[in-house]
């Protein structure tokens, strides 16, 4: 393979919800931006307005996000989820948005991997990692 690849994590929402949750994540996640989108356009009138593909960047880290028109006996899994590492006085506030109307899994707490650690699932069923490194471990 040449150095000319890219790899983006890929999130896929059904329902038309792609939108609400970067609009979401810009606002509760500092360093989040969407950088560029589409909608299905009229040839796909169940789906008008939903997107059809957006393009963000969460410090660094690219991805893909879409809405499927089409329905799937599959959805987000708290299997795969975006590990986040925090400054511990962004880390409330994070864990707060991302968990409101959200499930916590893990509630924060001192694990012993991180000095502060919590995993949710969002509202949109997007499944967050969040940990405050221990202080020897921070760049």
């Amino acid at each position: 393979m040449t150095g000319d690849a890219t790899v983006a994590t890929h999130i896929m929402f059904q329902g038309g919800v792609a939108g609400a949750a970067l609009k979401f994540y810009e606002q509760v996640l500092p360093g989040f931006q969407v950088r560029s989108i589409t909608h299905h356009d009229d040839q796909n009138p169940d789906a008008k307005g939903w997107i059809f593909q957006a393009k963000a960047d969460f410090q660094g880290h690219r991805l893909m996000v879409i809405d499927s028109p089409i329905a799937h006996d599959f959805d987000l899994t708290p299997s795969m989820s975006l590990f986040v590492e925090l400054q511990a006085d962004n880390f409330q506030g994070v864990f707060d948005g991302l968990s409101r109307d959200g499930t916590v899994l893990m509630p924060p707490d001192d694990y012993g991997f991180s000095a502060r650690f919590a995993w949710v699932k969002d509202r949109f069923g997007m499944s967050w990692q969040l940990s405050v490194p221990h202080e020897e471990e921070q760049p």
